[in-house]
């Protein structure tokens, strides 16, 4: 049970730079009472510490972190890349969508159990694997080369957030239809200016909460959506059975559908940019402040091995819902698109997306199709424009051009990239209209730095993680079968985007 500190108790300030490492134990800080949110949901202190439940309703009730991350996932990659694929190739890949939602989780806890432990975000931990240079002279400063990496990968990303944007004012824009010739500007330019500023108004005050109950919800309903589409499938005219599914699991990829079956591995299922932003949700949710600083004792270390549990938990029960999104998607896309010829691409994407629904279900399902599609696309949007502001505000502090532990100089340029990335998005989808292409950019980009987390996640487990929390071997194992996956689908990824593929 954690105690209260007296009022009169000052706090020491933190002594770390910018990558957010906690260098000294501070003193405690004034707080209403046991587990309240601290000024700074990023530093450390012993009067936040708090026992891990044991119990399911405990459990349960501390979950959230993976639901945001759910949100984030189960969009672009799936409704777009993922269905594209599967009307492409038909049920032939199938056993690439099983792999990319598989094998990326292990590595995905394996990295939050390191910032759990260190209470430390994961571009802070990359900027240890390999020289340092930049930080302008502060302390803790620099970035490494995964760094440098993550920023090029991050400027690829915007042609796909730009594709989320579009998909969704694509949707709007059908469903209701906004200006015309008399104003001077079509209904897609209208719905991409009323889509952005939509999502910065929801996400400009920065708060884990407001984002952790939208994405919850739009969680439930593309989930309940999509799964109950694919299981309905059987008894339309667009039926699959056993044989299809079979056909699946051949782990052979046919010709002309490379490009689709990278960005689908690089997108689906939790990519690195997910990994890598699942770190800032778990210590913003407080896993982290809960476990306190590692001050060496027994208790300390058994409240880490209860909240990493819980978060293990988290991880696990986000991967569920993204596996059956994405299978659900897949087989989606397999069993009504590839029959008629229909990819998915352009504008006329939602339209060819909407076919899905209105093939099987009939006419009236065109609208409900869009409004499932908003929520699906809106959702990843919305994840987007909640953390990648915090990505660029910690990558500001590694390069020293911001005092990371300073919250309100944080706070307020996490707000200043809120307003002002999404318009960047935006005006990436206005210049070239093909949602289908910029999110495939974007998968891309994302199965390339995939090598790099595992590379990072490595490291740091060999650096800062104690041999303790290492002991199960069924966790090994499959962090283990993970890496290896993600390495050679990484390397054949590299290999075929430079032209250098075996054929």
């Amino acid at each position: 049970m954690t105690t209260q500190s007296t009022p009169e108790t000052p706090r020491t300030p933190e002594t770390p730079g910018a990558s957010g490492t906690v260098a000294a134990q501070p003193a405690p800080t004034p707080k209403a009472g046991p587990g309240a949110a601290p000024e700074d949901p990023y530093a450390l202190h012993p009067s936040d510490a708090l026992d891990p439940p044991t119990g399911f309703r405990g459990t349960v009730r501390r979950l959230g972190p993976g639901m945001v991350l759910s949100a984030a996932v189960v969009g672009s990659g799936e409704l777009i890349t993922t269905t594209a694929l599967g009307a492409k190739a038909g049920f032939v890949l199938l056993w690439l969508v099983v792999i990319s939602a598989l094998v990326k989780v292990w590595v995905q806890i394996e990295l939050a159990r390191w910032t759990i432990l260190t209470g430390r975000t994961a571009l802070s931990g990359y900027a240890q694997v390999g020289p340092r240079f930049g930080g302008r002279g502060r302390p803790g400063a620099g970035v490494g080369w995964i760094n440098v990496l993550w920023i090029l990968m991050d400027f690829a990303k915007m042609l796909q957030r730009g594709g989320l944007i579009g998909g969704t004012a694509a949707a709007c824009s059908i469903l209701l239809p906004l200006g015309g010739p008399a104003l001077g500007t079509t209904s897609l330019t209208v719905w991409t200016v009323i889509v952005v500023a939509v999502v910065i108004a929801m996400m400009y005050s920065g708060r884990y909460s407001a984002v952790e109950k939208s994405a919850f919800v739009a969680v439930v309903l593309f989930t309940l959506i999509t799964v109950g589409l694919a299981l309905g499938l059987p008894w339309t005219d667009f039926s699959y059975g056993g044989a299809e599914l079979a056909s699946g699991l051949t782990f052979a990829i046919p010709a002309g559908t490379v490009g689709f079956a990278i960005a689908m591995f690089g997108i689906t299922g939790v990519g690195a940019d997910e990994m890598t932003t699942y770190t800032y949700w778990c210590l913003e949710k407080g896993y982290a402040r809960w476990t306190g600083p590692d001050d060496g004792t027994e208790e300390r270390a058994r409240r880490a091995e209860g909240w990493i549990r819980v978060m293990r938990i988290d991880a696990l029960v986000s991967w569920a819902v993204c596996t059956l999104c994405t299978l659900a998607f897949y087989v989606i896309g397999a069993a009504v698109l590839h029959p008629q010829g229909l990819v998915p691409q352009g504008n006329e994407m939602i339209t060819t997306l909407s076919r899905i629904y209105t093939d099987t279900l009939g006419p009236w399902a065109h609208y409900f199709f869009l409004a499932g599609a908003i929520a699906v696309l809106g959702s990843t949007l919305v994840g987007s424009t909640a953390s990648v502001p915090r990505l660029w505000t910690n990558t500001l502090g590694l390069l020293g051009l911001l005092d990371w532990t300073d919250v309100r100089a944080r706070t307020r340029m996490i707000r200043i990239l809120t307003v002002a990335l999404p318009p960047l998005w935006a005006s990436f989808y206005l210049f070239i209209q093909s949602p289908v292409l910029m999110v495939q950019i974007g998968g891309v980009a994302g199965g390339i730095f995939l090598l790099a987390v595992v590379i990072a996640v490595w490291n740091l487990r060999a650096a800062d993680v104690d041999a303790r929390f290492k002991r199960s071997k069924g966790l090994n194992a499959a962090l283990v079968a993970s890496s290896t996956a993600i390495g050679a689908l990484g390397v054949y990824s590299v290999l075929e985007v430079f032209g250098l593929g075996l054929g």
